[in-house]
């Protein structure tokens, strides 16, 4: 009697909460880019997003549902594109169940409830916690991803702890994270390992942010030697008026084997639908730990880029870029042959939708 009557309170509770909001959106992101080195398989090097040259085509579509209240929390969004399909290539198919041909479709999904008034656990399928730049191009402030960007994990499978402590005057400016996943962007496992990782934000004013992230795990493949990856990133953001920055430094080591990339992103607006944003980058992977080339010095490389946005009503949002990349050694093709050029020149122009 005593169960049976908790439960049906649980129930009853569960109905008085008003605080339930599902929340429907969707999104695509065409594009159409134009690569100087004219790749002959069409496939641009390097990138994940404006990755097909000389051709119209969708970077991402995608549509979601997500859940929020005072206790539980929620989303689930499918997708597709051509830099989803660059992004999941490298998903691990031990087996014949899951593997890249499941995941590429499954954006986020996730389930998450509140342990106590400051402390959530989530679990699933999520966004990665590491780097500013996110997956969906209209929130980053270039449409290209930076090279930190693309070669860190856009998606982890695994669950995380996140924790913001109170004050006597409220809110804590800290904010933790602590991730269990299998692996560096991977939902199926490619070995008997998984990894952690933490993430903390510190909330230095109203306007900017000083974060960091890490990563340690063995990721590599079943069957090879182990070998611990850690990963270490240091990140800070501000914004003023109508301008905003952002910059991050990356550091990793593998196998006694380093890499490292550094960027900087600035952004102003110069109407009130019009903005600029300029970046300039580094990356350094001689050892081709994270960047497979084929060159005896992997990818070396400086980069930059200007991009001009228009923002219209209704969601709608046109984006320009003009990128540049300079390498140490010919690791980018030129007019069909693979590897031949140290430079490196694309122009995109995207149009994109919210729907909300």
């Amino acid at each position: 009697m005593n169960v049976a009557l908790a439960v049906l309170g649980l129930t009853q509770g569960a109905a008085q909460d008003t605080s339930r909001h599902v929340a429907w959106s969707a999104f695509v992101d065409t594009y159409y880019a134009y690569d100087f080195g004219r790749p002959a398989t069409f496939d641009r090097v390097f990138t994940t997003q404006a990755e097909r040259h000389d051709e119209f085509n969708v970077n991402l579509a995608y549509v979601a549902a997500a859940l929020t209240s005072d206790r539980i929390r929620g989303r689930v969004a499918l997708q597709a594109g051509t830099s989803v399909q660059a992004n999941y290539a490298g998903e691990p198919a031990i087996g014949s169940v899951s593997g890249a041909t499941l995941s590429r479709h499954i954006q986020e999904a996730t389930a998450g409830a509140r342990l106590a008034p400051t402390l959530w656990i989530d679990g699933g399928v999520y966004f990665s916690y590491i780097g500013w730049e996110g997956w969906i191009s209209r929130d980053n402030p270039t449409y290209t991803r930076s090279l930190v960007a693309d070669y860190t994990p856009y998606y982890l499978s695994g669950v995380h702890l996140t924790w913001q402590p109170r004050t006597g005057h409220g809110p804590s400016p800290l904010t933790l994270q602590l991730h269990l996943m299998n692996g560096w962007q991977n939902v199926s496992e490619n070995n008997h390992g998984k990894a952690l990782g933490l993430r903390a934000d510190w909330q230095l004013s109203p306007n900017a942010t000083l974060a960091y992230a890490n990563f340690i795990g063995n990721e590599r493949p079943q069957g090879m030697p182990a070998a611990t990856r850690v990963f270490n990133q240091i990140m800070l953001k501000g914004a003023s008026g109508g301008w905003s920055g952002q910059g991050q430094v990356d550091y990793g080591r593998e196998a006694g084997h380093e890499w490292y990339g550094l960027v900087a992103i600035g952004r102003a607006s110069i109407a009130p639908t019009v903005a600029l944003a300029l970046r300039a980058e580094r990356y350094s992977d001689p050892h081709q730990v994270i960047v497979v080339t084929g060159a005896p010095a992997g990818l070396v490389t400086n980069g930059a880029s200007l991009g001009v946005d228009v923002g219209r009503p209704a969601g709608l949002l046109w984006r320009t870029e003009v990128r540049g990349w300079r390498a140490t050694s010919a690791v980018f093709p030129s007019h069909g042959v693979p590897n031949a050029t140290r430079n490196n020149f694309v122009i995109v122009t995207s149009l994109a939708l919210t729907v909300s």
